[in-house]
């Protein structure tokens, strides 16, 4: 897929603040340090679109990014950071179920995970959460960059185990740093757009 534009249009904390133009919406959830906002920005081939923040848990509405004007790409808040009170993590908790629950278009949830280590419970639950809601196909492991490719099955196999993923479940591994992954990712996401029947352009645009 070529994106020719990507944008954030919205910056919501409840359902009357999404979108209502019923483009479809693929949404990325991971822990506040996992590299949520530098695969964004990686994937979309833009900079500084996703706020890379130097201090955890800083993503606190869900943002929707419209890409090429017929899809949105939604940031759902990190999880997982430890100095975040109890009230906060329940305002988010409630806030990222009333997405999940409700949105009806909404066809993907991708959980992004740190290739280097085995997922936490948080993501766990995580997890757990999306394939509730029937999504999950996709896990993306971020900071490929720092194993040696030899290795990544080794901890694709740590990753799965620990998330009870299922063996038609994709990993895609993508490193921010050396631009690897985006392809597959994309290629992965088109399948979906294709076997959901939605009207998405996918071929390259013309020089």
């Amino acid at each position: 897929m070529k994106v020719i534009s990507s944008e954030i249009v919205m910056s919501a904390v409840s359902p009357k603040q999404y979108p209502e133009d019923g483009r479809p919406e693929i949404a990325l959830a991971g822990r506040s340090n996992v590299g949520k906002s530098s695969t964004i920005n990686t994937i979309l081939n833009r900079r500084k679109l996703a706020r890379v923040s130097s201090s955890p848990g800083k993503t606190r509405t869900i943002n929707f990014y419209l890409i090429n004007e017929e899809f949105y790409l939604v940031d759902l808040p990190g999880y997982g950071y430890a100095k975040v009170s109890k009230n906060e993590k329940a305002t988010w908790g409630k806030m990222m179920e009333t997405y999940l629950s409700s949105r009806q278009n909404l066809y993907e949830v991708v959980l992004l995970v740190d290739i280097r280590h085995e997922p936490t419970n948080d993501d766990k639950m995580m997890y757990d959460w999306i394939k509730h809601y029937g999504y999950g196909s996709i896990v993306v492991a971020t900071k490929s960059d720092k194993i040696s490719k030899g290795a990544y099955q080794k901890h694709f196999k740590v990753i799965r185990e620990k998330l009870g993923m299922s063996p038609e479940d994709k990993i895609i591994p993508i490193s921010s740093l050396k631009r690897e992954g985006i392809d597959k990712l994309w290629g992965s996401l088109e399948d979906l757009f294709m076997a959901n029947d939605l009207p998405i352009t996918m071929e390259e645009a013309p020089e």
